[in-house]
């Protein structure tokens, strides 16, 4: 009788497949490898962590650097300023807004310095005091030294002077000079701060030249008016034929009584002439276009002292 064949139960070990390595071979080809590259690693690893705040420092100032310079690439180009620029900005300048006139800027510069002068005749019996007449004057030394008209001071008792400042000094005259009727007061009472007026030599001065004559006319100011140079080297005779004045700069800015002993000013707000009359064929005691001053050479003779 035949036997059946016996089989065991452990299956055969496979061949191993051409183009495949086993796990433990694969295991042991990889750790020299492993063990070549560690140490490398670590190296770097620990380099790495010893200089890590300079990296982070590195990398800030790189950060920094790009954003300046991406910055400076797209900020605008400023344009240099040019002459055309400047002549439109004066242009500009000069249409929006309200400069002062040379007049009302030579006015402004004797200001200070240009006095209220009254003639006064003290009241009889407790009576008010009268006043005689009203003039101008200005001031030409600051320790309260003036220059007026003669016609102005002469015959009154009392001199009062009022300053631009609104206080008031009684004055006394101090000198004349009737040929160029002019008169030097002195004050009791000197302001604070008082200016005095520039003086300038009229050599230079011309007719057309612009002038202003600041006063008191009718006893109403310190007033302005607006005129240019007539003339030079005028003479005027006084309506009573008792005074003949030469050498008088003529002028047509307006003037009237009370005006008498005020500055005749330049553009450049220098004195250049004491106001002294005015031309009325009429015999008016008003003003029709004439008007004489003493060149400030006379007038400041009268002080002693040639200011050029």
């Amino acid at each position: 009788m035949r036997r059946p064949a016996l089989y065991s139960q452990s299956r055969a070990a496979r061949a191993p497949q051409v183009g495949t390595v086993s796990a433990p071979a694969r295991q042991e080809a990889e750790a020299p490898a492993a063990g070549a590259s560690g140490p490398a690693l670590g190296a770097l690893r620990r380099l790495a962590s010893r200089q890590e705040r300079f990296l982070l420092f590195a990398a800030g100032a790189l950060l920094v650097a790009i954003a300046m310079f991406a910055s400076k690439m797209t900020a605008p180009m400023q344009r240099a300023i040019t002459q055309k620029d400047i002549d439109r900005a004066v242009l500009h300048t000069l249409a929006n807004e309200q400069l002062p006139s040379p007049a009302a800027k030579a006015a402004e510069a004797v200001r200070e310095s240009v006095v209220r002068v009254r003639g006064i005749e003290p009241g009889e019996r407790g009576d008010a005091d009268i006043e005689e007449g009203v003039g101008t004057g200005v001031v030409i030394v600051d320790s309260g030294i003036i220059l007026t008209n003669l016609h102005v001071a002469q015959g009154a008792e009392k001199i009062q002077v009022t300053f631009a400042d609104g206080s008031e000094s009684e004055a006394t005259v101090i000198s004349t000079q009737p040929e160029h009727d002019l008169a030097v007061l002195r004050v009791k009472a000197v302001p604070d701060d008082l200016k005095a007026a520039t003086l300038r030599s009229t050599g230079d001065l011309a007719p057309g030249d612009q002038v202003v004559a600041v006063g008191f006319p009718f006893g109403i100011g310190p007033s302005v008016s607006y005129g240019v140079v007539s003339g030079l080297q005028r003479e005027f005779r006084s309506p009573q034929g008792k005074r003949v004045l030469t050498n008088l700069i003529q002028f047509d800015a307006a003037a009237n009584p009370g005006n008498s002993g005020g500055p005749l000013v330049t553009m450049d707000g220098e004195v250049v002439g004491i106001v002294t009359a005015i031309l009325n064929p009429t015999r008016e005691r008003v003003f029709i276009g004439i008007g004489f001053a003493v060149p400030i050479e006379n007038a400041a003779a009268g002080v002693g002292v040639h200011p050029f």
